[in-house]
């Protein structure tokens, strides 16, 4: 097995374990679906294959912090990275680049180079994509619990202002995940016009 083969099996045995129940958002298949997408936009940026499994990495590791602290996760996950991968032969520099794009994740995200753009736009990829009703939904089952969020009126214009402020930073996320976020904005507008 190769060490990042090692490394994963370790690592999803451990979220599957460890996350709690009620993230229903920030659960072990959303870790799943961002994956999928860092592999799609990786393909399509050209990326590399030492550094799409630098990404692959980044990903496990992206909300494991959760396993801890629900504020200020990424740092956790940057903590476990650092104390984890050396146990997997990645070197300094590797462990390095998987914190970066962790941080990457950070809202309001601020990725510095194109693999932290990758995991950046993958991790909030749903925007874009027709599962955005959905996937929100156990976003706001989640901020009931950790946040007190209380209505769905409030809940949209928070929607609202996040799908306003948001922007995809990968060319392939731009064309392909754009139009859809924007219709979805629509929506979310027309539910607030009619007091919802």
């Amino acid at each position: 097995m190769t060490k990042f083969a090692t490394f994963k099996e370790y690592l999803t045995s451990y979220l599957r374990k460890e996350l709690a129940g009620n993230l229903f958002y920030h659960g072990f298949h959303h870790t799943m679906d961002v994956y999928s997408y860092v592999v799609e936009i990786a393909k399509a940026e050209g990326v590399n294959r030492s550094d799409l499994t630098l990404l692959k990495v980044a990903v496990l590791l992206h909300d494991a912090g959760f396993t801890q602290t629900y504020i200020g996760h990424e740092d956790v996950s940057c903590e476990m990275a650092k104390t984890l991968l050396p146990q997997f032969d990645f070197n300094s520099e590797e462990i390095a680049q998987v914190c970066g794009m962790i941080q990457a994740t950070k809202i309001p995200q601020k990725p510095r180079n194109l693999l932290e753009k990758i995991l950046a736009d993958a991790d909030l990829l749903y925007l874009g994509t027709k599962r955005f009703k959905e996937v929100g939904d156990t976003l706001f089952e989640e901020m009931k619990v950790y946040s007190g969020l209380g209505n769905s009126a409030e809940w949209n214009n928070i929607q609202k202002k996040f799908l306003e402020h948001h922007h995809y930073h990968t060319d392939y996320c731009r064309k392909t995940y754009e139009p859809m976020k924007q219709k979805n904005l629509k929506k979310i507008i027309s539910l607030i016009d009619k007091g919802q």
